[in-house]
């Protein structure tokens, strides 16, 4: 599956800002910057913890690799035996332990320590809004900006895989399926972004669709 680049430069081309090109470090950081939380969709609403239930902190990196042939974004699929979405195609993350400083701190020592991507690799260009999951934790997504080369080595009772996906595919609304499912007794709607065999649904879609909702936005 591939996507479509004419739907999706049109659709960031409508941007008034041309100070620098789209898809470029300095672009995404800049709309980052603006720190923007997107209108929620109707036909897809986030979860949201309730008032009484207390978040486990939790971050995840978004890594953006600046591969010739267009940026890409850099996910992981989890081994089949964890005990917390197995099998599951993720961000690079996990929860906040004592000695991280912030959240940023999480992202970088969870992403190092899940796939061997040295820290010092990854610049950071800025955050998209916190995401909450049924499974209790409170997620900050981090962006960070890669370029190679680099050298990988996954965590083996971690990771099954980690590969690339073109970031203009997310960047096609036609990619972004609604989907449900009950839940706890409750209907529950999330996103899932299938790319070729590889299903990419749940929170990391979800983030993944704010993303292009940040990146697509008109000014």
């Amino acid at each position: 599956m591939s996507a479509s680049p004419s739907s999706c430069c049109s659709a960031l081309s409508s941007s008034s800002d041309t100070r620098v090109l789209p898809y470029s470090r300095d672009w995404l950081a800049e709309r980052l910057r603006r720190n923007d939380c997107p209108p929620d969709d109707p036909e897809c609403p986030r979860y949201t913890h309730p008032p009484e239930r207390r978040p486990i902190p939790a971050a995840v990196l978004v890594p953006v690799v600046n591969q010739p042939q267009g940026p890409t974004l850099l996910f992981t699929q989890r081994t089949a035996h964890l005990q917390d979405h197995a099998g599951q195609i993720s961000f690079p993350g996990g929860r906040v332990e004592e000695g991280d400083a912030d959240r940023i701190a999480t992202a970088l020592r969870e992403t190092e320590e899940e796939t061997g991507l040295s820290r010092s690799q990854i610049q950071i260009l800025g955050r998209l809004p916190d995401y909450d999951i049924l499974t209790g934790y409170r997620v900050t997504p981090i962006v960070g900006w890669i370029e190679p080369p680099f050298d990988l080595t996954p965590d083996p009772f971690e990771v099954a895989d980690v590969f690339e996906v073109p970031l203009q595919f997310f960047l096609d609304p036609a990619n972004h399926r609604r989907q449900s499912a009950m839940r706890e007794g409750l209907l529950r709607h999330y996103f899932a972004m299938p790319y070729g065999d590889r299903n990419i649904w749940g929170a990391t879609a979800g983030m993944l669709h704010i993303l292009y909702q940040l990146l697509a936005a008109k000014r």
